[in-house]
């Protein structure tokens, strides 16, 4: 546990870090691969696939979950992902007067390959693709320094790579360190799975074999099942289901008929379409489509 100036000096950090966040909520942010997050109620769980990156969350507090693991974040720590990955998310705490506040950062493994010939060698983690971890004023006050740059948008060319590299680094030689590594490192346990999930993200329509999968991963079928599994907390068949509902539901806002939806994500019978849509999403695909209609049209006439 930190020394009480620790943690004063955390609480100060926090407290700028929000304060610049919200003065740019509402507008893009000029900082590459970074996104500034708001939200001033909670939600529902929405789903969604998280591409390899930090979230940081400076107020209110976030619940995710992957596969059968359910992930809590807030400003005592932070989520990193380091693969692509299918969640369901929600934001569990935030008011109009203490809104929900995140920062997150698209981690660039060109950026992470270079720093790990300049970082002292540490044992690799297992092939876990995602964690929460606590964060520490280090990290904080590199986020400070690059979100501040927003105040002096000139030095962002220059600045911004610099900072973004002291974040990555802060990240190496955390708790995490290993899986950032496995991310990084084209031999890893988890490059080989993600030559997997590439194949089934490009054919998320076709059937799976996992004999195949596996051979792409250069695993035996026991080892790639293994570290598929460590990797993103579910199975590649519960992976691809995830990836198909996702995209039905995605036409089905667009107006496609549900038979037509889970018949182009790749379902051959209706009703498993409907059961597994509904297992989902909390509703069958007709309903919930007419339902998220509603929604965005409710949204448009009060914008």
């Amino acid at each position: 546990m930190g020394t009480k100036s620790d943690i004063g000096h955390m609480h100060e950090r926090l407290a700028t870090l929000r304060a610049l966040a919200l003065r740019r909520a509402d507008r893009d942010c000029p900082l590459p691969r970074v996104a500034i997050h708001v939200a001033r109620e909670t939600t529902k769980p929405n789903p969604g696939v998280y591409q390899p990156m930090l979230c940081v969350v400076l107020q209110g507090a976030k619940q995710v979950m992957i596969g059968n693991q359910v992930l809590r974040y807030d400003p005592a720590s932070y989520f990193v992902g380091s693969i692509e990955l299918p969640v369901s998310g929600c934001v569990i705490e935030a008011s109009p007067a203490e809104p929900y506040i995140a920062l997150s950062l698209a981690l660039d493994m060109e950026c992470l390959t270079s720093l790990l010939a300049e970082v002292p060698d540490q044992p690799v983690a297992d092939t876990a693709g995602f964690a929460v971890s606590a964060v520490t004023a280090p990290l904080l006050d590199a986020w400070a320094r690059l979100i501040g740059l927003l105040d002096t948008p000139a030095d962002i060319p220059v600045l911004a790579p610099l900072l973004e590299r002291e974040i990555l680094y802060r990240l190496l030689q955390g708790p995490q360190g290993g899986l950032i590594r496995q991310a990084a490192r084209a031999d890893s346990r988890l490059a080989q799975v993600r030559q997997a999930i590439g194949w089934i993200r490009a054919h998320y329509d076709r059937p799976i074999r996992i004999e195949a999968l596996a051979e792409l991963a250069g695993m035996s079928m026991a080892s790639f099942h293994r570290h598929f599994r460590a990797a993103t907390a579910m199975s590649p068949l519960q992976y691809q289901k995830s990836l198909r509902l996702q995209e039905a539901r995605r036409l089905l806002i667009a107006k496609a008929d549900a038979s037509r939806a889970g018949y182009a994500v790749g379902y051959e019978s209706a009703s498993q379409f409907s059961r597994e849509y509904a297992r989902m999403f909390g509703a069958p695909p007709a309903r919930d489509a007419v339902r998220l209609r509603q929604s965005e049209t409710a949204e448009e006439m009060a914008a």
